[in-house]
C-alpha cells in the first residue's frame, strides 16, 4: 500500500483536502511561521490551505 502525501490542509473555498504535491510557494511570515500557497485540485484556484 502506498503512503499518502502529507496534507497542507483544506481549500478555504470548496473544502477539498490539498496534499503537499499541490504546493506553489512557501514563504516566511512576519511572525516567523511558514505560509503556503497551493493550487486546489478541485476548484483550480490558488489558495492558502486552512
Amino acid at each position: 500500500m502506498a503512503d499518502k502525501p502529507p496534507s497542507l490542509g483544506r481549500c478555504p473555498d470548496c473544502g477539498t483536502k490539498i496534499s503537499i504535491e499541490w504546493t506553489l510557494i512557501e514563504y516566511e511570515r512576519s511572525d516567523g511561521e511558514i505560509g503556503v500557497f497551493a493550487e486546489c485540485p478541485s476548484c483550480e484556484e490558488v489558495v492558502e490551505p486552512e
